[in-house]
């Protein structure tokens, strides 16, 4: 077990149970990343100001921000209730792979819940796990007894400024009849997230967030979100 890579561990426990494999991945240090991150939203008229300003922000001025065009699918597995316990925890997967080169590696992606923790932690904290892998991943989910729960495209733009990350993106709701320039936006607005993937327990990369986001108002206001009142 020491030997195998992490794919192998991680998908060796999503064949057993669940709940037991999250358990023992986190116990085992299988996913040792945390992913530090704020999140808000600007409608569509203001992208083009948010842009500009990120342009003069992060790195790479002269050669401007990466582009995207993805098409993500959201896997669930459901576990069986528990005589006196009620439905259990389900595990949730995502695979991704580029629309515009169908030769780039497919992505399998495991987020976990979202952490407000502390609440003078400036920022959110999640576990996260990004694998590249070949294109029968999804079948391969689906022998493991996951569902298809939802699919939907993203497209926009990716700016860095040292380790952060900030995405500018807007959903589109998946149609396979439809050319990608047909498709049907989700909302009037853009998603916005700024974003750094560390080790666990580097709460200081926070304050460096917070300070950016600072730099963004009052064109958009990047900040915690509860998603349990969602």
């Amino acid at each position: 077990m020491e030997n195998q890579p992490a794919e192998s561990k991680f998908l060796e426990f999503a064949n057993i149970s669940a709940v037991e494999s999250l358990a023992s991945a986190l116990k085992t240090n299988i996913i040792p990343n945390q992913e530090y991150f704020l999140q808000g939203s600007i409608l569509d008229p203001g992208v083009e100001i948010l842009l500009h300003r990120l342009r003069g922000l992060c790195d790479n001025v002269d050669v401007g921000p990466e582009s995207f065009h993805d098409h993500e699918a959201s896997f669930i597995l459901f576990n069986p209730p528990v005589v006196g316990q009620g439905p259990q925890p389900c595990l949730t997967l995502r695979v991704r792979r580029a629309m515009d080169d169908p030769t780039s590696a497919w992505q399998l992606r495991y987020l976990g819940n979202p952490e407000l923790g502390d609440k003078s932690r400036p920022t959110m904290i999640r576990t996260i796990l990004d694998i590249s892998c070949g294109s029968d991943i999804v079948e391969f989910l689906k022998e493991l007894g996951f569902r298809r729960d939802f699919d939907f495209v993203t497209k926009g733009y990716l700016f860095r400024k040292g380790r952060l990350k900030i995405t500018v993106g807007k959903l589109f709701r998946y149609d396979s009849s439809k050319a990608p320039q047909d498709l049907e936006p989700v909302t009037g607005s853009h998603y916005v997230e700024m974003s750094i993937v560390t080790p666990g327990g580097q709460d200081v990369v926070g304050e460096d967030m917070k300070n950016l986001a600072e730099q963004l108002k009052p064109l958009i206001v990047l900040d915690k979100m509860d998603v349990s009142r969602r």
